[in-house]
């Protein structure tokens, strides 16, 4: 069986999708855990972007070991440059450099002739060998390109040092049979072709980046480009978690293989979603909620006699355990902790024991504590570390005929601020009360509410994205009021504005559709 690279973007295409910013220690934490998941291939960011994704890549290339760290780069000098600089110390450094290829892009975007991004194409590969070995070029919005000139750009890219071909559906607008038909035509005309890894990197945009990803490694393409929970641009990327499993799965069908450590799925799909507070849809394949849950008696009766009646993969393929502990107040600290090993998390001592004292505080609350409590617990130890604001105490008052008013007193370091406001609702009190304390600019783009589980005593869980120019910050919070989630939630998405605007440069990002 041939054997398909897994080339990573969820740090670095993903992030691109607006509200999924990471800081540099969740970007961190997401690349080890990564490498837990045996990708091949991680694109650790963009970092001409901005001074924190440059010091982001170059931290991920010094600490991850195990895969390919790549940095992507526009056809510029200074792109290159910065790119390599920031993978110099990766283990196995590679430079990604791409360019428009399509009419609509050479003349609308970029303004240039067919010729001028002929000749940007090789020096950029060219001057990215001078750095690595290792050269991916990509010629974005392949699948609208004129073939005659794809082929031409391509073939000029190899000449110049390319190591891996990438083929971009960039807006998602192909078919199935027509990407594979792009690719077999690339490597049937291009000469060198069998001395490259050909590459595909397909958008949602028609919902077909799956199909077309594997229409494409049946075509005779060796990586294919994913992301988390298919985080990205508009409709998001190839979703990793479904086409590793589409290959796991049918890998007699397709004959193809990946050196991904499935059990890892759930984990990586759950940290992904906790550091940007991109919910998981339940039906979502693979990692949804309900991925594995039976609801219709038929359904539960086939599947408790033999379970490939309804399964055509195990929960503990993915990384889930079958087996359920019902947890309650009186359960031990070992139980606690098995439970959570059973869903994937492996925790310091010391994050165990502030999650356990939350899960007391709920277990004393709750009859039953259900997993996606625990989940929900376990995403409340992953905040920011440099949060200089701490919520000391609060107060709401709040009734049918009066005006709600919160009272509420912050914390930083030393120093606290008491104040109180009123607002339309209880929400809205302790939001202008908290902007009271701290005067950042910035504006409320999304306020989502959902219940954790079923019933009055579900822990809520809130999710709050503030905007900052260009910038997207993201609070997430759990709790048995809803209220004081929503505080958490809110404190945590200003905190991280404050850190970043403190210390991150202002440098607008520059968007990349790869």
């Amino acid at each position: 069986m041939r054997t398909i690279k897994i080339f990573d973007t969820t740090l670095r295409d993903g992030e691109q999708c607006p509200g999924a910013s990471m800081n540099a220690e969740e970007k961190l934490e997401v690349a080890h855990q990564l490498a837990r998941l045996r990708v091949d291939i991680i694109e650790a960011g963009f970092p001409i972007s901005s001074p924190g994704d440059f010091a982001s890549v170059q931290q991920i290339a010094r600490e991850v070991r195990g895969p390919v760290i790549t940095a992507l780069a526009r056809a510029k000098a200074a792109d290159v440059d910065a790119a390599g600089e920031s993978v110099r110390d990766a283990e196995r450094p590679r430079i990604h450099t791409f360019i428009g290829a399509s009419d609509i892009h050479i003349q609308y975007q970029m303004r240039k002739s067919r010729e001028e991004v002929l000749e940007m194409a090789v020096a950029a590969v060219q001057h990215a060998r001078k750095y690595v070995e290792d050269v991916e070029f990509s010629p974005m919005d392949a699948s609208r390109a004129d073939p005659d000139y794809l082929c031409r750009i391509v073939e000029a890219a190899v000449k110049a040092g390319a190591t891996t071909v990438n083929i971009p559906d960039t807006v998602g607008y192909a078919t199935p049979e027509e990407f594979a038909g792009i690719i077999t035509m690339l490597r049937n005309r291009v000469p060198g072709s069998e001395a490259v890894t050909w590459s595909c990197h397909c958008h949602d945009d028609l919902g077909l980046a799956v199909a077309n990803s594997l229409a494409a490694a049946e075509a005779g393409c060796d990586q294919i480009e994913c992301a988390v929970n298919g985080l990205g641009e508009r409709a998001g990327n190839t979703p990793l978690e479904e086409v590793v499993m589409a290959i796991h799965t049918r890998g007699d069908r397709l004959g193809l293989k990946t050196n991904i450590e499935t059990r890892e799925i759930h984990k990586m799909s759950r940290l992904v979603r906790d550091v940007t507070g991109f919910v998981i849809p339940p039906n979502k394949a693979i990692i949804g909620s309900n991925a594995f849950a039976h609801a219709s008696g038929i359904h539960q009766d086939g599947v408790l006699k033999e379970p490939t009646t309804f399964e055509i993969m195990t929960p503990e393929t993915v990384g889930l355990d079958s087996n359920r502990l019902i947890l309650t107040a009186r359960s031990g600290r070992h139980a606690f902790r098995a439970r959570l090993e059973a869903l994937g998390y492996q925790m310091p001592e010391e994050e165990i024991h502030r999650a356990y004292s939350r899960f007391l505080e709920i277990a004393d609350k709750k009859k039953v504590v259900q997993d996606e409590d625990l989940e929900a617990i376990v995403a409340d130890q992953i905040t920011v570390a440099e949060e200089p604001y701490e919520l000391e105490y609060m107060t709401v008052m709040t009734g049918l005929e009066g005006t709600p008013t919160a009272t509420i007193r912050l914390r930083k370091g030393a120093q606290s601020w008491t104040e109180a406001g009123m607002g339309v609702g209880s929400v809205d009190a302790v939001y202008r009360t908290i902007d009271k304390i701290i005067p950042a600019e910035h504006h409320l783009i999304d306020y989502l509410v959902s219940g954790v589980t079923g019933g009055t005593d579900a822990l809520a869980e809130v999710t709050v994205k503030l905007g900052n120019g260009h910038n997207v910050f993201t609070g997430r919070a759990s709790a048995l009021d809803i209220v004081a989630a929503s505080a958490r939630a809110y404190l945590q998405a200003i905190n991280k504005l404050v850190y970043y605007t403190e210390n991150r440069s202002a440098t607008q990002r520059v968007a990349a559709h790869v």
